[in-house]
């Protein structure tokens, strides 16, 4: 799936922050540059030549958004540092075509280093110099290149890979390293057995009555009933869809569980009988209004959450909440992938003394 981040506001930073990533994208990309001080660095005609575009275009780039440029590698190379940097690139250029080596003599065809141009290089006074980092920022950041538009497809895949191969092809669950899923999930599974007894309770016998009223709160909630969610995350019959849902989903599913059972229990007692499942419908489309009255917050973060972490960590995307993609945190790296994640079975070990007093009470 190609995917174009222009307009989508996706955290760029924090795509980029992850060194295995960026190392694959060293290699699908074979865009090296110059080695200085233990990076590889590009200069700004390097980085206009590689995006076909114009060096205006890269000025007003960084012009618009020099903060963040600078915070992802860029400098202004002037003094003893300018003069270290030359040597470097005419050592280099002169080392590479002595040698014949194949990937050297590649890199000095993608940085086309002509006479003229090293003879410029020589003289010039100052030097914006902007490193890998910074030549991955300025792709996301530029709109009127289709190579810039190419190198986001393939971040997002090379990313997307990386994180498959570090959590074991386990990104269908990266939801459960979270520390919060494993309560939201407790909290989730004793208010489904509230709702599901009150349909059976209240609700006249009817064997689709389980799965429409819960498909109801999924497209309340987050567009999508169970087997528009279960093609988007490419689930079989026998996972779990809730498995799958990230802390805050859940939450929420278990609020318009208990709402609902409740609201279903006071309309049945006010008529004095059971309900047909298409009264239910009725019922449920009044509940629902008096809901997003009160969860309308909690419902677009919800969505807004389930539509970028997916798109980045699972890469998957949710055609209609496509509107509410939005930046994945740093926090959220950190819970899914950092020091504060943990695989579930790790965490069930950890809390297996509440377990057995849950079961004791």
């Amino acid at each position: 799936m190609s995917k174009d981040l222009t307009n989508s506001s996706l955290d760029r930073k924090n795509i980029l922050n992850n060194n295995i990533a960026i190392q694959g994208i060293y290699e699908e990309l074979g865009f090296y540059g110059i080695k200085f001080d233990g990076k590889y660095r590009f200069t700004k005609q390097q980085i206009a030549q590689y995006f076909d575009v114009d060096i205006r275009t890269i000025d007003r780039i960084l012009e618009n958004n020099k903060t963040e440029l600078e915070i992802s590698g860029y400098e202004l190379y002037t003094g003893s540092k300018l003069k270290a940097y030359k040597e470097q690139v005419f050592n280099f250029v002169k080392n590479a075509k002595d040698k014949k080596d194949v990937h050297d003599i590649h890199v000095v065809n993608i940085l086309q280093l002509n006479e003229s141009e090293l003879d410029s290089l020589s003289k010039s006074p100052q030097l914006s110099i902007f490193t890998y980092k910074t030549f991955l920022n300025i792709g996301m950041l530029l709109t009127g290149s289709d190579k810039a538009q190419k190198l986001r497809s393939s971040i997002l895949d090379i990313v997307i890979d990386v994180l498959n191969k570090k959590l074991g092809g386990k990104t269908k669950y990266i939801n459960q390293r979270e520390e919060e899923f494993l309560p939201s999930a407790i909290r989730e599974h004793n208010y489904r057995k509230e709702f599901t007894n009150s349909l059976d309770f209240y609700i006249v016998e009817n064997k689709f009555k389980y799965s429409q009223l819960t498909d109801k709160i999924y497209k309340s909630i987050f567009k999508e009933n169970a087997k528009e969610y279960r093609k988007i995350l490419n689930l079989n019959s026998k996972e779990s869809v809730r498995g799958t849902m990230y802390s805050e989903v859940l939450d929420l599913v278990s609020a318009y569980e208990n709402g609902f059972a409740n609201y279903l229990k006071n309309k049945s007692q006010t008529l004095n009988k059971k309900l047909s499942l298409s009264e239910t419908h009725l019922i449920f489309s009044e509940f629902e209004q008096i809901m997003e009255a009160f969860v309308n917050p909690l419902q677009e973060k919800a969505r807004s959450l389930m539509a970028s972490r997916d798109l980045v960590f699972r890469d998957a995307l949710h055609e209609k909440l496509k509107d509410y993609i939005n930046e994945v945190s740093t926090e959220d790296f950190d819970k899914f992938l950092g020091n504060k994640s943990m695989e579930l079975e790790k965490r069930l070990e950890e809390n297996k003394e509440v377990f057995k007093r849950l079961k004791e009470r």
